[in-house]
């Protein structure tokens, strides 16, 4: 029998058509993209927490739980903010749930934890904590961040405290955990470099009940104080601050999470007047950001902040590499190539990622004002394009230490 080229085109298109017709069978044979939520929802950390979840939870109903025409599974995780908690509950949610990716978890310690095993699995996991090292030298093939390093803040934070604040002496706080530490280790350089001296820092666990012996330690010869607290201990250690008559004589900076919304709501003037720089705020003037923290604030009766914002970013970053493979979500290696590959607008500004899968967006300073009879971090200036390593040149800056309570040195604190 004659084979024309007719036939043969014919039979191409044919296969081609079944190979298409294949692929979409196979991603509606598959079900739901199963998303788990590593969050802490009992703790210290659990205002948080509780505000990634109910983030997650809005972008998804927004959409009827349905991203690049396949619905979606949440399955959320409490870690309790424990290391270990955090490595069984993600065992969990990939050997029993099955899922094909995670977003979480929420503190730099607890993706720590969890990092060889993210890398074992191969498990596509959009982070929100910040451990600086998982994008740096020992970057994870599985992980990207949208949100920030500990430290990507904390360096246009202390380019303002010199060049903007003039300040010249001053001390940290921070949390004793790797977040804590990394975030005022990269605000030290920064400063230090820029002429100023860090005469004092201190590190407090991170469950402290109480920091009256704390605040009557510092010292008071100093310009102002940068605290890299979390979670609800930012809102207790200021409250105790003020008590003590302590902001008349330094003025208190912050870092991302220092006086997020899910705290701010709670405080009252002791607050007014304070800056601090994040990524975001609920007070972003941009399209997204308006619809968003509108909607968030309708529902919740609180703006959102750091926290609420990262998860709602990460899923606008889950939903743009899954349109990119149509969906295919099971295709491990071509779902990470997409997520890393992502360019897109979200509640916190453009967004892109770096060779190591890190974020390079916008950060904001911000300064807390009323408006409408309740507190709000009103942006005051914008460094555009931050990356984690700043303006250093990035082979330079990872041939030195990962930030620790020990790099950079500290050679200018006072007894």
């Amino acid at each position: 029998m004659r084979i024309t080229r007719r036939d043969l085109m014919q039979a191409a298109a044919a296969t081609a058509l079944t190979g298409f017709a294949g692929e979409t069978a196979a991603v509606e044979a598959a079900g739901a993209v199963r998303v788990g939520l590593l969050t802490v929802k009992t703790g210290p950390l659990a205002s948080g927490g509780i505000d990634m979840e109910r983030a997650l939870v809005m972008y998804l109903k927004e959409r009827n739980n349905e991203l690049a025409g396949r619905k979606v599974e949440l399955i959320v995780a409490d870690t309790a903010g424990v290391p270990a908690t955090a490595r069984t509950k993600t065992q969990e949610l990939v050997e029993r749930n099955n899922v094909h990716c995670l977003i979480g978890p929420l503190a730099a310690f607890e993706a720590l934890a969890i990092d060889d095993y993210i890398r074992l699995t191969k498990t596509p996991t959009l982070s929100v904590a910040a451990a600086e090292d998982m994008t740096q030298r020992h970057p994870n093939p599985w992980f990207v961040r949208a949100t920030s390093t500990s430290a990507q803040c904390a360096h246009p934070m202390a380019d303002y405290c010199s060049k903007e604040l003039k300040f010249k002496r001053m001390i940290t706080i921070a949390d004793d955990i790797a977040y804590g530490q990394e975030m005022c280790a990269g605000f030290q350089r920064v400063f230090e470099e820029n002429g100023g001296k860090i005469i004092q820092k201190l590190f407090t666990p991170l469950t402290t009940p109480d920091y009256g012996a704390v605040v009557t330690d510092l010292k008071t010869d100093a310009d102002g104080i940068f605290l890299g607290l979390a979670g609800s201990n930012g809102f207790r250690f200021l409250r105790q601050f003020v008590e003590y008559g302590m902001k008349e004589k330094l003025q208190p900076v912050g870092g991302m999470t220092a006086l997020d919304e899910a705290v701010l709501r709670n405080m009252g003037d002791e607050a007014l007047g304070i800056v601090t720089a994040c990524w975001y705020s609920a007070e972003l003037d941009n399209p997204l950001n308006k619809q968003f923290a509108k909607a968030f604030r309708e529902e919740f009766s609180y703006d959102p902040g750091f926290y609420a914002g990262s998860t709602y970013v990460e899923a606008a970053v889950l939903e743009s590499a899954l349109k990119a493979v149509s969906g295919t979500v099971e295709g491990k290696d071509a779902f990470m190539a997409a997520l890393r590959a992502t360019k897109v607008d979200t509640v916190r500004g453009p967004v892109r990622f770096d060779e190591f899968g890190n974020v390079v967006g916008n950060v904001y300073i911000r300064k807390v004002v009323r408006k409408d009879a309740r507190l709000v971090n009103a942006v005051i200036k914008t460094y555009p394009d931050v990356s984690q390593f700043w303006t250093y040149d990035p082979k330079q800056f990872l041939g030195n230490p990962v930030y620790s309570r020990d790099f950079p040195p500290a050679k200018n604190l006072e007894k």
